[in-house]
């Protein structure tokens, strides 16, 4: 049997001899990316699949009902990289929804201009709004201010008013 080129970490491999159809090489990583993967496909294709694991989940839930209360006082260093992450996706969430606003005016026919400066405006793509000039200036220091409350158990993010 002739080499083979991993599908996740491109190297090349020898197949099993009990496996000539292998397509991943033996390492641990590439190992749990295919399971990921499979899992995955398996969860988007089989409704049935997908049914058993919610189920699976909420007896999980119904057994454990204590779980997050214990948890969340015993780990607080994952509580706050949480909050931390919900802060980045609300955030990213946001401005996804001022991307496509262009509601009022078309900036290239304005002779008004809005520079939006800093790492975020990356995320801001069509946001063409405006009948003034403004900058508005990102900081580019540690956190960013964000509303505290943010988490599944507390509103999330600010509400964008619609024009």
């Amino acid at each position: 049997m002739g080499q083979r080129c991993c599908s996740f970490c491109q190297r090349l491999f020898q197949p099993s001899r009990f496996h000539p159809e292998q397509t991943v090489c033996s390492d641990q990583r590439c190992q749990q990316q295919r399971r990921t993967h499979s899992r995955r496909q398996k969860l988007a294709l089989d409704p049935e699949y997908r049914q058993v694991c919610r189920d699976s989940a909420r007896k999980w839930r119904a057994h454990q009902a204590g779980y997050w209360k214990q948890y969340r006082p015993a780990k607080p260093g994952s509580v706050e990289r949480n909050r931390t992450q919900q802060r980045r996706r609300d955030l990213r969430r946001r401005l996804a929804n001022l991307a496509n606003n262009h509601s009022a005016l078309d900036l290239k026919a304005s002779v008004a201009g809005v520079w939006w400066l800093g790492p975020a405006a990356a995320d801001l793509a069509n946001n063409n709004l405006a009948s003034a000039q403004v900058l508005i200036l990102q900081g580019s220091s540690g956190k960013p201010r964000l509303p505290q409350a943010s988490c599944k158990q507390q509103p999330s993010g600010f509400l964008v008013p619609l024009a």
